[in-house]
């Protein structure tokens, strides 16, 4: 009598189970990798729209005057943008794409104009597996500034206007 027996032993299972993990191993930090790229290519778009935002709002309804509060950044510049359907729901309650945003402005004076800043930190800034590596912010000149200190914001528009520019 014939002994036929189908199926894989045990030895060529845990021989493909091997090759997976490795597999895997290799893939993983590329896929994170990827999705903090991501993750810092929205938030530079969504800074981007906030930009165009404090200036339609200054031109349409501040008169001269940018949305938000005097000072350090809070939230409430986005609540206003996003009642105004300026930026949407999203982007106005102030998280996005891993990111968390802040605005603050600086009233108009006999001696200087008015100026807004924007600031965006990673909601968790580990190298491994953070949704972002970098702290972003534009202030009124519209230029996208980037640095790597990621555990605090910007504090004001001169603060994040001093920061370097991006290479875009």
């Amino acid at each position: 009598m014939k002994n036929n027996k189908a199926g894989f032993s045990l030895i060529e299972l845990l021989i493909v189970v091997v090759v997976i993990g490795i597999i895997a191993a290799i893939a993983v930090p590329g896929f994170l990798a990827s999705r903090r790229s991501a993750n810092e290519g929205s938030t530079i778009s969504a800074l981007r729209i906030l930009h165009e935002a404090q200036m339609t709002y200054a031109s349409s309804y501040g008169r001269g005057d940018y949305a938000g509060d005097i000072g350090a950044g809070t939230l409430t510049a986005f609540n206003i943008l996003s009642g105004y359907k300026f930026v949407d729901d999203v982007l106005g309650s102030g998280s996005k794409s891993g990111f968390n945003y802040v605005g603050g402005r600086e009233a108009s004076s006999s001696s200087s104009s008015a100026q807004f800043f924007v600031s965006a930190i990673p909601i968790s800034p580990d190298p491994i597996v953070g949704t972002g590596i970098h702290r972003f912010g534009i202030s009124t000149d519209g230029v996208p500034r980037t640095d790597l200190t990621v555990g605090s914001h910007y504090i004001n528009a001169a603060d994040a206007a001093a920061a370097p520019a991006m290479n875009n």
